[in-house]
Formats: C-alpha cells, sequence, structure tokens
C-alpha cells in the first residue's frame, strides 16, 4: 500500500502526518510541487514482460504525460531480488541529491521509498504498483529500493544525460528509515 509520512528535519522518528489515503497523498505533495497519480494497465502486464508490452498496457498515459511534459525518452527499468548488483545499485542514490530535470517514475510493478528533503520538512514516499511520482528538478532527495529490490517502473526522461545525480554531501538520509521489504504500512 503506498504511503507519505512527512517529518520535520530535525525529528527523524517521530512522523507529523503518515497517511495511505491516495487522495491525501497527492495533495500533500502537490503543496511542494510534487506530482502523484494513480494509473491503470489497458490490459494485463507482468514483470518479465518485454518493455514495448509494459508501455503499450500505459500508452495512453504515457503520451498524455510526454506532450503535457514535453518528455523526449522513455524507457522501462526492470530489478530484481537476484540481481548480483542490487547492493551497488540500492547504494547508488541513498545519499541526498538532486537532478538538473523533473524525476518521473511510474511503478508497473513492486516498490520503492523516494525521501524528498524540503525545509523544514522530510517527506517519505512509499512507491507501490500504479504509482507515477513527478519529483521537480532540483529537489533534494534519495531513493531507496530495498536489499532485496523488486521493481518494474517506467521512466521519463527531457535529456538523455539530464539524469546526473548531483550529490550534496550531507548525511541527512543516513538519519531517517530505510526501506525494507515487507515493512508495515
Amino acid at each position: 500500500m503506498s504511503r507519505l509520512r512527512i517529518f520535520r528535519e530535525d525529528q527523524p522518528d517521530a512522523p507529523k502526518l503518515s497517511t495511505s489515503d491516495q487522495g491525501e497523498i497527492a495533495r500533500e505533495l502537490a503543496k511542494i510541487g510534487v506530482g502523484f497519480e494513480q494509473w491503470q494497465a489497458s490490459k494485463p502486464v507482468k514483470p518479465g514482460d518485454t518493455p514495448e508490452t509494459i508501455m503499450d498496457a500505459y500508452r495512453a498515459d504515457i503520451d498524455r504525460i510526454t506532450v503535457e511534459r514535453g518528455f523526449k525518452t522513455v524507457d522501462v527499468v526492470s530489478i530484481a531480488p537476484d540481481n548480483p548488483q542490487r547492493e551497488t545499485m540500492r547504494g547508488k542514490f541513498l545519499d541526498e541529491h538532486y537532478h538538473k530535470e523533473d524525476e518521473v517514475r511510474f511503478f508497473v510493478a513492486g516498490s520503492g521509498l523516494f525521501t524528498l528533503h524540503v525545509e523544514p520538512n522530510v517527506y517519505e514516499i512509499k512507491c507501490e504498483q500504479g504509482d507515477l511520482i513527478s519529483v521537480p528538478d532540483s529537489t533534494l532527495h534519495w531513493f531507496d529500493m530495498g536489499p532485496e529490490p523488486s521493481f518494474v517502473a517506467i521512466r521519463f526522461f527531457t535529456e538523455p544525460d539530464g539524469w546526473v545525480g548531483y550529490f550534496t554531501g550531507t548525511d541527512i538520509a543516513q538519519q531517517f528509515p530505510r526501506f525494507e521489504r515487507g515493512q508495515a504500512g
């Protein structure tokens, strides 16, 4: 189940809001310029399907958002728990960073944890199957796919080289909870 928790940046053990209500998640994130939507596939898809099959199942939403936002590239990324590079892949974006273009991800399957640092708060969003999150460029954040990553996501890019992480060098991400498979809602 998708979830939003909002913390004060100096109180990582005490969320001031915790909700799994989709409407409330979207409203709270909109206050900081973050988009949150739910998409439904036009036909069944599953992990292991080809990128073309996956994108075809979400074609109407992909086309809509591509036109609205001017994206030039769309791809599908798939990570399985038995991936031999899972620890390296997980560690790559666990530290606070930002990008010079919007980070837009749609979860076809599985889940991941986006955490946004918008002073004076930290917004932790557990994204699940059917969730689209749109993090505006220059927003400080980190992403945790968990110790046994399992997700299929559609990614949107404005520029092929735009998805470079610019790291802040702070340790704030280490102060907040990590994503662990099977953790309670």
